[in-house]
């Protein structure tokens, strides 16, 4: 597909024009987003892409839009993966919750930036060596079995990591936020917010998942059109996502599984490809291997089929429906007592009726899941702790009574 450069000039026009209306209308202006307004703007900007697509289809023709879809479908579904770093990045900070959209929208930003660049790369090295096929296939291989660790994401999602910690050493910072400012002055001296700080994290940890994402999308398709405009439009909302999603990322339980078998599928059909266009001469004498290729239409079938089975299996999931409570009411326990996370008397009081939301839904999985809770001291005593600030804050007038606060009960 021969893409004009006057269509490429105006499809990065809107890219960065959606960019600029998100920051301007609804991220410089700290506040957080309702729910009403995170579906509507999620399911808007899901319609574009896909309205994108239709575009790629209609003058494309079947292969590429085939190619746009999956490479869409499989981008969308590792940006997801993306929120949980997001969320624990954002958690370890203590990043007020009004000013979580410029992180998450700083973050967008500078992960498309990496990501063009990585692409016009990884184009460039495809063009001039067939060999980059192994390579890509071997990465995504590796990724896929890193996936199935369960020890992997802990180091991998970490926020105090080696960029933060130079960071904190050769610069004066301070432990405190002042509003959404990236510098503030502590005792007369300029000294760097956590601000700053969270989104070089955001911004180190979008490398290295450019590193995984890249390599995926050119296992489905080497237009640099289509793999750019789909890593685009699968960034493109997930600010608003982030918020949609907020209280079920923990619910899924088995994502790492199923973006495994993803990229394990891709990296197959990558290495396939690397054997039909071989030229490494140690390699059947440098002559391509008669092999069986799959097709864009199997990938994308498999992708969605595979995502279907990850997410549905999650959601009926008893354990996953445990351990989504359990890590939400310790999230919002946490964010309760924390006197800067949020300014706002509605949101503190939000995040009070979810983790009593919380513990209906703990109660209701029965004395198993119940049991969970109990044999965690240190959850139990941040619920206890919350339950109590919020029984002062009634007494004080500061916020509406909620009937029987406690959690779990210890018997």
């Amino acid at each position: 597909m021969e893409v004009p450069p006057l269509v490429w000039g105006l499809t990065i026009a809107g890219i960065v024009g959606l960019l600029a209306f998100d920051f301007i209308f609804h991220v410089r202006k700290a506040h957080v987003p309702t729910l009403r307004e995170a579906a509507l703007w999620s399911g808007l900007y899901v319609g574009l892409a896909l309205l994108f697509g239709v575009g790629v289809l209609v003058f494309g023709g079947a292969a590429a839009g085939s190619e746009y879809f999956a490479g869409y479908v499989t981008e969308k579904a590792l940006s997801v993966d993306n929120l949980f770093v997001f969320l624990i990045i954002m958690t370890s900070f203590r990043v007020p919750r009004e000013d979580q959209q410029k992180v998450l929208l700083f973050g967008i930003v500078f992960s498309l930036i990496a990501r063009t660049g990585l692409i016009f790369v990884g184009a460039a090295l495809i063009n001039s060596f067939a060999w980059v096929f192994y390579f890509f296939g071997l990465i995504l291989l590796l990724t896929a079995g890193n996936m199935l660790k369960p020890e992997s994401s802990d180091d991998s999602r970490g926020a105090d990591n080696f960029i933060i910690r130079i960071a904190r050493k050769l610069f004066h910072t301070t432990d405190h936020y002042d509003g959404d400012k990236l510098f503030t002055m502590v005792d007369g001296r300029r000294a760097l917010t956590p601000m700053l700080l969270v989104m070089v994290a955001i911004g180190g940890t979008d490398i290295l998942f450019a590193l995984d994402s890249i390599p995926a999308i050119f296992g489905l398709t080497q237009n640099v059109f289509i793999v750019f405009t789909a890593t685009a439009f699968s960034l493109l909302g997930l600010r608003q996502l982030y918020f949609l999603i907020d209280g079920l990322l923990d619910r899924l339980v088995y994502l790492s599984y199923g973006l495994a078998a993803i990229l394990g599928f891709i990296g197959v059909k990558l290495i396939l490809h690397a054997l039909h266009e071989n030229n490494v001469p140690f390699i059947n004498g440098g002559e391509p291997v008669p092999v069986v290729e799959i097709s864009t239409s199997l990938s994308l079938t498999v992708i969605l089929g595979v995502l279907v089975v990850t997410v549905v299996g999650s959601l009926v999931s008893k354990k996953g429906k445990a351990q989504n409570a359990i890590a939400n009411a310790r999230r919002h326990a946490t964010h309760y007592l924390d006197s800067e996370y949020t300014i706002d008397a509605a949101e503190r009081e939000r995040i009070f009726r979810m983790l009593l939301t919380e513990r209906d839904q703990i109660i209701a999985l029965g004395p198993k899941y119940r049991q969970m809770v109990r044999d965690e001291p240190a959850l139990m005593e941040l619920l206890e702790r919350a339950k109590e600030s919020h029984e002062t804050a009634v007494d004080r007038g500061q916020a509406p009574p909620a009937g029987e606060t406690q959690i779990v009960e210890r018997g």
